[in-house]
């Protein structure tokens, strides 16, 4: 059953807002800043927040096959299984099909004729300011990769739809960002 969609006007609400910051940290890949804020109901508190340039995503997809990397995740000491994604070097913004392409040529060597933005995500907004734009590649050419010096243990290789689904299911995948481009790439194809 469909639930009818509703519009709800909130009036006379507030939301927090910052009255000061000053950045904790900076290196090439984000920026870690304090906030000083001010609650609806007008207290004082503090907000943490890690701002990282908008990522894209990028599904390689070649009929029923799929294109992966693996790489070691040093923040939670294990290799996973990903679709390619990344930022542009020294927290540039690009625009998110160039991005799209130039992650993908990077780590897999894959390029694409057809890169179709499907979705938009944010990675955790209680406390981050990092989106990632979601695209399917298709009209797939394979070529070598250009990978950075952070990439030099990745690996990648083609996966059928039932293997990528029993890798969710295993828990070998478990990157948040992989799963939900998965769902949105379903609802695109629907």
């Amino acid at each position: 059953m469909r639930l009818p969609l509703t519009l709800v006007i909130l009036v006379g609400v507030e939301y927090i807002q910052a009255v000061g910051t000053r950045e904790i940290y900076r290196n090439p890949w984000l920026t870690i800043r304090e906030d000083e804020i001010r609650r609806p109901d007008g207290s004082p508190g503090v907000y943490a927040v890690v701002d990282k340039p908008t990522y894209a995503l990028v599904i390689p997809r070649d009929g029923e096959r799929f294109h992966l990397v693996e790489q070691f995740r040093y923040p939670i000491g294990l290799r996973r299984w990903e679709f390619p994604q990344g930022t542009a070097p020294d927290r540039a913004e690009l625009d998110g099909a160039d991005l799209a392409a130039r992650e993908l040529r990077e780590e897999t060597g894959l390029t694409a004729s057809s890169m179709t933005e499907i979705g938009l995500l944010d990675v955790a907004p209680g406390m981050s300011s990092q989106r990632g734009r979601v695209f399917l590649a298709t009209g797939i050419t394979e070529g070598p990769h250009d990978r950075e010096h952070e990439e030099q243990d990745m690996r990648s290789a083609w996966f059928t739809r039932s293997e990528v689904e029993r890798m969710m299911r295993e828990r070998v995948i478990t990157d948040a960002q992989t799963i939900a481009a998965w769902t949105l790439m379903q609802l695109h194809d629907h």
